[in-house]
């Protein structure tokens, strides 16, 4: 039985993209390489790892099982290389990131941009995902580092106290919000919110995805008018009066400070929100990776924070 860890590299990047090509892609090898590779995988392990589908290429019985074995094995030769970089000046490695759209846009991307100019050995892949998912995708071993809102309930992953957001409508300076929000001190309810326009970020984000399920748990769906690309976008077109949006009071900050719109609270209970950073089990990441972890919960901005929790 012969092969190589690129053939392992390729196996758990054709999983993650359940696509040949992009598999390739990820471990910058051609497409045909890439087939070779991975014919010579299934050879040497007797069995077939994928099978082709309408949605790409979907693993099989015996793929789901060595995808955990590869990711285990990947997380060890990462905690080594951790371990051998003591030896020698500063951080190296790869870290994978995943968290959702407030956590993301309103706290880490400034963090993220320090840490990489303090140490230009290490490189992250940043994904946004929505919270719901990412608590099992650190247990599952798909990203290193995870930031969500709400419980972590999942086996197999640590958890702390990251920061404390507030989810508000940012809304025109004019608009009928402003005065209900006048007239009721503890915040509108998200139902009368629902009777105007929104505008928003992407449709697949993690704040767009929120926001369609939680309409739907009152049995109604938000009218948007537009998505934009980024929150910047969504708070411009908020401020030309095109409709509200529902975003972390972090992001809307300097829009708020400069009076270009107005945020109104709501009154449930789920718009204050704590967010979380998710760690696999002790002893699972590089010290890189754990260093990297400190420095997200270090961040003044972000531990002033905290000082609202209980």
């Amino acid at each position: 039985m012969r092969y190589e860890l690129t053939d392992l590299r390729l196996f758990q990047a054709i999983a993650e993209s359940q696509s040949l090509s992009g598999g390739a892609a990820a471990i910058h090898i051609t497409a045909s390489a890439a087939s070779y590779r991975l014919k010579n995988l299934e050879l040497a392990l007797g069995t077939p790892l994928f099978v082709r589908a309408a949605r790409g290429m979907e693993l099989t019985a015996a793929g789901t099982a060595l995808l955990g074995h590869v990711r285990e094995l990947l997380r060890g030769l990462e905690r080594m290389h951790g371990e051998l970089g003591r030896f020698s000046a500063g951080l190296k490695g790869n870290i994978r990131l995943i968290a959702n759209s407030s956590s993301l846009n309103g706290f880490i991307l400034p963090s993220v941009g320090r840490f990489l100019n303090a140490h230009p050995e290490v490189n992250i892949d940043l994904e946004e995902r929505a919270s719901r998912e990412i608590a099992a995708a650190i247990a599952a071993g798909e990203a290193d580092v995870g930031v969500l809102a709400g419980e972590v309930e999942t086996q197999g992953v640590r958890w702390m106290p990251y920061a404390v957001d507030e989810l508000i409508l940012a809304v025109p300076a004019d608009h009928p919000l402003t005065r209900e929000a006048q007239a009721q001190p503890g915040g509108v309810r998200f139902g009368a919110a629902l009777e105007h326009d929104f505008v928003c970020p992407g449709r697949d984000t993690s704040n767009v995805v929120f926001l369609r399920d939680t309409a739907h748990r009152l049995g109604r769906s938000p009218n948007v008018r537009l998505h934009a690309p980024t929150f910047d976008a969504v708070l411009a077109l908020v401020e030309a009066g095109v409709g509200l949006a529902l975003v972390p009071r972090s992001v809307a900050a300097a829009s708020l400070r400069d009076g270009r719109v107005v945020g109104v609270r709501l009154a449930e209970e789920w718009a204050r929100r704590q967010l979380n950073l998710v760690l696999p089990a002790a002893g699972k990441l590089p010290a890189f990776a754990e260093a990297f972890a400190e420095f997200l919960l270090g961040d003044p901005h972000v531990a002033a924070t905290r000082d609202a929790l209980p």
